[in-house]
């Protein structure tokens, strides 16, 4: 019997397909994405991991065993000091503070899918907390993997502590551990609330794959 894990990654796998075509993580991988439009992902991908941290905390608050509430706890430390520091390390590199990092205004795509996630986890199940925050987590670690394999990528002076961090084996472990719940907290659920939990998935799946394109063009605020 498959997994509901399975499920949404089908689901979701032509989405997921398309950010690994992406130019930015394509140039990433190759060593020839512009610097310019690395620092602005960082910068990005900080205040947003600012909101994202604040999941981990709802799914404390909504765990319903002591285990749970333990790991997610210790989901919201890695996040806030492992790996927001390693874009803390990468910015000081490019003379960028850490108050500038912070002071980063969002931009449209990152505040859409920051706050759609923020109110699955005010308003919905542990279920659905796991659900929303899960494509993040899971397309990094293979993402990460993969580039891990590629001939070189682990050459690049800029680009090799990113993929070391996001193919490590304790992101694994992590991220692991996250499709489990996902797994554990769907069984015997009825058919409209897995559907539900799909939806949430495939949605924050597109929010990944608008986050790389937001940072390859350098989104902005129009007005």
């Amino acid at each position: 019997m498959s997994k509901f894990s399975d499920r949404l990654y089908q689901a979701s796998r032509e989405v997921w397909q398309k950010s690994h075509e992406h130019p930015f993580l394509v140039e990433m991988r190759e060593g020839t994405l512009d610097p310019q439009r690395f620092i602005y992902y960082l910068k990005q991908d900080y205040v947003y991991l600012i909101d994202y941290a604040k999941l981990f905390a709802y799914g404390s608050i909504k765990a319903g065993d002591m285990e749970t509430m333990v790991k997610f706890a210790g989901l919201y430390h890695s996040t806030l000091h492992v790996e927001m520091e390693l874009h803390r390390q990468y910015a000081d590199r490019f003379g960028v503070t850490r108050e500038q990092l912070e002071g980063t205004q969002p931009a449209p795509s990152n505040i859409a899918y920051t706050k759609y996630m923020l109110d699955v986890a005010a308003n919905g199940s542990l279920a659905e907390v796991v659900a929303a925050l899960l494509p993040c987590m899971w397309s990094y670690r293979e993402i990460g993997v993969t580039f891990a394999e590629y001939p070189g990528a682990l050459d690049h002076p800029l680009y090799k502590d990113w993929i070391l961090m996001y193919s490590s084996e304790e992101f694994g472990e992590l991220t692991h551990w996250c499709i489990g719940l996902m797994d554990q907290l769907a069984e015997g659920l009825p058919e409209r609330e897995l559907a539900k939990l799909e939806k949430h998935f495939v949605t924050t799946s597109k929010m990944e794959y608008l986050f790389w394109d937001m940072a390859y063009r350098g989104e902005e605020w129009p007005v």
